[in-house]
């Protein structure tokens, strides 16, 4: 059975409809449940201002909390020949309950649906990312405290440059994170406000009362004007692609690092064997194929943010098909980025540093700066220090000593790992998750209104 909610009297042709819905059935499968939540909030308002009987709510609102579970059990599908999740629901509805189906779509467009169920999407995807880097920021942490005595070299230009730290290496990464979070927090409230009851864009000549929508979904304001509600699409994505960027960003360099300090030539940590693969006639490879395509992966997520900019960045305010694209990249791109940061997070936990890395004598002379500062703490001029001590350098003389006594704010010696932990808890506990799940609750009775 076909069915297109704007169909009347003529049928489109078969190829413009395929060429037109393209992978959109296969993409509404993210939104089924986020849609049912909104037709939720939408009829309870619709019966609040009229339109709907308190009978006609009690039994739609019945039947919708049963496509939810259906939805929750994976028995739930677009058939085929249904344009979208919309439809199907509606279509669900007409068919179990008759022309009371067809009434929920009063007041409402599907521009403001698929707008409330792409925020209602992102809302917990962002949720479901927040406890990812959580972990992988914990684990980071945890081994920056495990291996904070232990040197290594720190390069510049890729060449060795001056003492650093496995502590330091670990906790550069967590306060990468912790910085990510940060833009993650704002691109959440940036999702975090209510188009619904926009319709096409230009509101409604229904007394629709946003304000409860907005409550009975846990946004935290409505987006107030209804053209900006619908402008809103393609920048959201974009704004929430732009802080998905940035912890590929962040997870990208780490991978760089981490297939180069495991390189023969480097030799600063090893790998777990179970996270490696092998070659075809070489016997003794250990590859690092899972960084390698980590960092392909997270370059390709660094794109995201042009892709949502090169769809929408050339339309006028009001609807446009041309919307519908971003889809395709967008919805899956959290199921990426959240695949990547466990397999790393994996790789974190088990990885084995390297202790003895001082022990080679290409690394001594980046002991130079802490005897050129050894002197100059002693009254030495630093230009006198530096100039003695490269003089050695040139003539073999000089001698490292293969210690270092940093104590300033973030340096080898005090590394305010604890710092770094509370920068990242304040923002982890401005995420309002509570508020949009006891409206859930509420709107699924799973608690008394």
């Amino acid at each position: 059975m076909a069915l297109k909610l704007w169909e009347k009297s003529v049928t489109v042709n078969h190829d413009v409809e395929r060429y037109t819905v393209g992978r959109d059935r296969e993409m509404d499968m993210y939104l089924a449940r986020y849609d049912v939540l909104g037709s939720l909030a939408h009829i309870a308002m619709l019966e609040s201002i009229g339109l709907l009987t308190s009978d006609e709510l009690a039994v739609l609102t019945a039947e919708l909390r049963n496509i939810y579970a259906e939805i929750e059990a994976g028995k739930f599908a677009i058939e085929e020949g249904i344009e979208d999740v919309h439809s199907e629901v509606e279509l669900l509805l007409t068919q179990r309950l008759g022309d009371v189906g067809k009434k929920i779509h009063s007041g409402r467009s599907r521009n403001d649906q698929v707008l409330v169920d792409l925020r209602l999407f992102t809302r917990s995807a962002i949720e479901q990312l927040v406890h990812h880097v959580s972990m992988l920021f914990d684990t980071l942490i945890a081994q920056s405290e495990k291996y904070k005595n232990v040197l290594m070299p720190g390069y510049t230009h890729l060449q060795v440059a001056m003492p650093s730290s496995f502590g330091l290496w670990f906790a550069a990464y967590a306060e990468s994170l912790a910085d990510d979070l940060r833009l993650l927090l704002a691109a959440y409230d940036v999702n975090n406000r209510n188009p619904l009851g926009s319709a096409a864009g230009y509101g409604s000549s229904f007394p629709l009362n946003r304000t409860m929508t907005t409550r009975l979904l846990g946004f935290s304001s409505p987006v107030y004007n209804v053209v900006y509600a619908q402008m809103g699409r393609g920048k959201t994505e974009r704004i929430v692609s732009q802080a998905i960027a940035n912890i590929a960003a962040t997870i990208g360099k780490l991978a760089f690092d981490a297939c180069m300090f495991n390189s023969q030539n480097f030799g600063f940590i090893k790998l777990p064997d179970e996270y490696t693969t092998g070659s075809s006639i070489m016997p003794h490879k250990k590859n690092p194929d899972v960084f390698e395509l980590t960092r392909a992966k997270c370059n390709k997520l660094q794109s995201l943010p042009v892709q949502m900019t090169l769809i929408t960045n050339n339309l006028p305010s009001g609807y446009f098909r041309d919307l519908q694209l971003t889809k395709e990249e967008f919805l899956p791109a959290f199921d990426e980025i959240n695949d990547i940061i466990d397999m790393v997070n994996a790789m974190m936990a088990k990885v084995k540093v390297n202790e003895n890395i001082l022990d080679d004598s290409r690394y001594d002379l980046m002991f130079s700066v802490e005897e050129v500062n050894r002197l100059a703490a002693a009254g030495m001029p630093f230009r006198d220090a530096y100039k003695k001590v490269g003089l050695d350098i040139e003539a073999g003389k000089f001698t490292p000593k293969k210690e270092v006594h940093h104590t300033h704010e973030g340096s080898i010696g005090n590394l305010c790992n604890d710092r770094i932990e509370e920068l990242f808890r304040q923002t982890l506990s401005q995420f309002d998750f509570a508020t949009y799940h006891e409206a859930y609750d509420k709107l699924l009775g799973r608690v008394n209104q």
